[in-house]
């Protein structure tokens, strides 16, 4: 079977690299119950991160690396096509020689996080008739989030780019920031 190269944006790996490692994380805020015990929270899943190593072997083994690390220089994130996982929006945050390279190989490890982009575009008003809905301006433009299973006010915070500080302060009625029930309204300042 012929697998896809791996791509990252304009470098293409000449040969896929031999092992790769995908690491799944689940965020768990943990508090203490009264008279002992623990209530566990899901602050949900962590960015997932790719991790591989390989080798670049053969005449300009060592121009291979030097154009990787070339890209890894590069800012901000960019497209990263896997052979075997999806394709996804990522960071290149690690690469290291992990021997010292000759000129015809180079042994290399690298690692990528995920980025989900879901914050980058700031907020948006929509403009809808009806009942506001989650994240959608209310009466008198002031922007509300419906909160869901699993919401915390960290998570709201970081979504809407707010501080944590700012959000208490916006909701009063709100006296245990670790209390978060769904249904309930959330204004945004």
């Amino acid at each position: 079977m012929r697998l896809t190269p791996m791509r990252f944006k304009d470098f293409t790996w000449p040969h896929n690299p031999e092992v790769y490692t995908v690491e799944y994380r689940r965020r768990i805020a943990v508090h203490q119950a009264p008279f002992g015990g623990c209530v566990l929270q899901d602050l949900g899943r962590a960015c997932r991160v790719l991790r591989g190593e390989g080798t670049f072997a053969g005449p300009g083994a060592y121009e291979r690396f030097r154009e990787l690390a070339a890209v890894f220089r590069q800012e901000g994130p960019g497209l990263l096509v896997h052979p075997v996982w999806q394709t996804e929006r990522a960071y290149f945050t690690a690469l290291e020689a992990a021997e010292q390279p000759l000129p015809d190989y180079v042994r290399y490890r690298f690692e990528f996080w995920e980025d989900w982009g879901g914050y980058g575009g700031g907020l948006r008003e929509i403009q809808e008739s009806g009942a506001p809905e989650s994240g959608q301006a209310g009466e008198a433009g002031a922007l509300r989030h419906t909160v869901k299973k699993g919401d915390t006010l960290w998570g709201i915070a970081r979504r809407y780019g707010v501080t944590l500080a700012a959000l208490k302060a916006a909701n009063p009625q709100i006296k245990n920031p670790n209390l978060i029930y769904p249904g309930e309204e959330v204004a945004i300042p």
